[in-house]
C-alpha cells in the first residue's frame, strides 16, 4: 500500500492479517517471559501500534512492569533505556543538554535516555512537576527542545511509566495535563497461585534471573502496522457510539470534569487497533466497550462528595457503559 493511491479492500484485509501476526510474533515471545496477564499484553500490544500510545500503569512495586516493557522492546527489535524518577532528578537527566568540546570550539549535543523507542519512565510521581513535565513535549510531538534547538525523537516513540499507588510521601501526583497524555491507564494486578508457581518453576528451569527474548519485528515493521491501522474501517453507529459515551463523562451527576476531545481520539485510534488485533478490517461497538475504561477513567475528575463516598472513576464509566446503549450495526462495513 502506499500513500498515493487508496487500497483494496483485500490489500486492507491482507495489511491487518500481517499485523495482527505480528503482534501475535512479539506476544509470544513476551510470554515467555511474563506469565498470565493475557488482557494486561494485548492492552499493550493494541498500544503499541497505535499512533502516539503512551501507557500509564498504577501498581505495586515487583509486579513485572519493567520485564515486560524490556520483553515487549526487545521482541519488538527497537531500543530500551530505562529512567528510575527520584526527587533530585533534572529534567535535563532526561532529555540531556549540550556539551561544550575544547579542540573544536564548539557545542554538540550530549543526548538524554528520552532518545530511544521504549522509555520506562519508572515511579514517575516521585520526581518533581518540573522533572515530570520534561516529558510533555516528547510525548505529545515526538521531540524534545534543548537550549531553544528542537530534536526529534526516533520513531516508534513510546512511554511506559509506573507509579506506586499506596507510598504518598515524597510523591508528587501527576497533573491532569500529563495524565490525559497517557492513551491507557493499566494495572499488572497480582499473579493467581498457579500462575505464581509457573513464576518459580520458570526460574528455576532458566537458571538465571536474566531473560532471553529472540526480536521477530523491528521499528520498520512496527510503523508498517501503524499504517495498516489507518485503514480499519470505522462506521456511523460507532463514531455516534464514542461521542455518547464522551458526552455521558462529562454530564455525569458524580464528575466535575469529564473527558476532552483527546479522550475521544485515544479511544478511536486503540478501537481500530483492537478490531485489527481481533483479524477484522472494520470495527464493532464492543471494541469501544473493551476500551472505554482504561482509555478514560483516569481522564474524568469525580466531585468531592462522589470521592469521599468511596467512588473511584472507573465505577463511574462503569455507569456511563451501563447506561449508554450498544447501537444497531451491521457487522459488514
Amino acid at each position: 500500500m502506499t500513500s498515493r493511491e487508496a487500497p483494496s479492500p483485500k490489500q486492507i484485509e491482507a495489511a491487518v492479517l500481517e499485523a495482527r501476526a505480528n503482534v501475535e510474533a512479539i506476544l509470544s515471545q513476551v510470554r515467555q517471559v511474563i506469565v498470565g496477564k493475557h488482557e494486561v499484553l494485548r492492552y499493550v500490544a493494541a498500544g503499541m501500534v497505535t499512533e502516539g500510545c503512551h501507557i500509564l500503569f498504577e501498581d505495586m512495586p515487583g509486579l513485572a512492569k519493567s520485564v515486560m516493557a524490556s520483553a515487549l522492546s526487545q521482541a519488538s527489535g527497537c531500543e530500551f533505556r530505562r529512567v528510575q524518577f527520584t526527587p533530585d532528578l533534572l529534567p535535563g537527566d532526561i532529555t540531556g543538554g549540550s556539551i561544550y568540546d575544547q579542540n573544536a570550539g564548539t557545542f554538540s549535543l550530549r543526548q538524554g535516555p528520552i532518545f530511544t523507542n521504549f522509555l520506562l519512565a519508572d515511579e514517575i510521581n516521585r520526581a518533581s512537576p518540573k522533572t515530570q513535565s520534561a516529558l510533555l513535549e516528547a510525548m505529545a510531538e515526538k521531540q524534545v527542545s534543548i537550549e531553544g534547538a528542537t530534536h526529534r525523537l526516533p520513531s516508534p516513540f513510546m512511554v511506559l511509566a509506573t507509579q506506586n499507588p499506596v507510598e504518598q510521601e515524597g510523591t508528587y501526583p501527576l497533573p491532569e495535563a500529563q495524565l490525559d497524555r497517557f492513551m491507557l491507564k493499566l494495572s499488572m494486578g497480582y499473579p493467581s497461585r498457579e500462575e505464581e508457581r509457573e513464576i518459580l518453576e520458570r526460574r528455576a528451569r532458566r537458571g538465571q534471573d536474566n531473560f532471553q527474548v529472540t526480536p521477530v519485528a523491528s521499528s520498520e515493521i512496527l510503523h508498517r502496522l501503524a499504517r495498516a491501522i489507518e485503514h480499519v474501517h470505522v462506521s456511523g453507529p460507532v463514531y455516534d457510539y464514542i461521542t455518547d459515551i464522551i458526552t455521558r463523562t462529562r454530564s455525569h451527576p458524580d464528575v466535575l470534569a469529564g473527558s476532552s476531545p483527546r479522550g475521544s481520539l485515544a479511544v478511536f485510534k486503540l478501537a481500530r487497533s483492537w478490531a485489527a488485533l481481533s483479524g477484522r478490517t472494520y470495527v464493532i461497538p464492543e471494541d469501544v466497550r473493551a476500551l472505554a475504561v482504561p482509555a478514560l477513567a483516569h481522564r474524568i475528575i469525580l466531585r468531592p462528595q462522589a470521592r469521599l463516598s468511596g467512588r473511584a472513576a472507573k465505577d463511574v464509566m462503569a455507569d456511563i457503559l451501563q447506561a449508554t446503549p450498544l447501537p444497531k450495526f451491521t457487522v459488514k462495513p
